[in-house]
């Protein structure tokens, strides 16, 4: 009886030290200002790429009119440069200069 709960216990400890996991480090996106992009067009592509709320939207965008720059979300980086990068695209496509960039945290 004793082996067998020797052999429990160590089976646990095993366990909790094989699970224990290193989060991926999070990236921001930034939003840059400038003086060519609607802020209606910042405010669309907030809500369709970074799925905010109008009024978050709004917020962020008056921030990064306001002050230069502004955080649209905090991602791991793969979604990070996926949706930096889908914004840029967007932003192109409609004729704007708009600037987006994943950086680290």
């Amino acid at each position: 009886m004793a082996l067998d709960n020797d052999f429990e216990e160590q089976a646990q400890s095993g366990i909790a030290e094989a699970t224990e996991t290193e989060f991926p480090p999070d990236y921001k996106v930034i939003l840059y200002n400038d003086d060519y992009t609607t802020k209606e067009f910042v405010v669309e592509v907030l809500e369709i790429v970074f799925h905010k709320s109008k009024a978050d939207a709004i917020e962020i965008m008056e921030s990064v009119h306001n002050t230069g720059k502004g955080i649209a979300g905090i991602y791991t980086y793969d979604i990070a440069v996926t949706r930096a990068t889908l914004t840029v695209q967007l932003a192109r496509q409609k004729g704007f200069p708009l600037r987006c960039e994943a950086e680290p945290c």
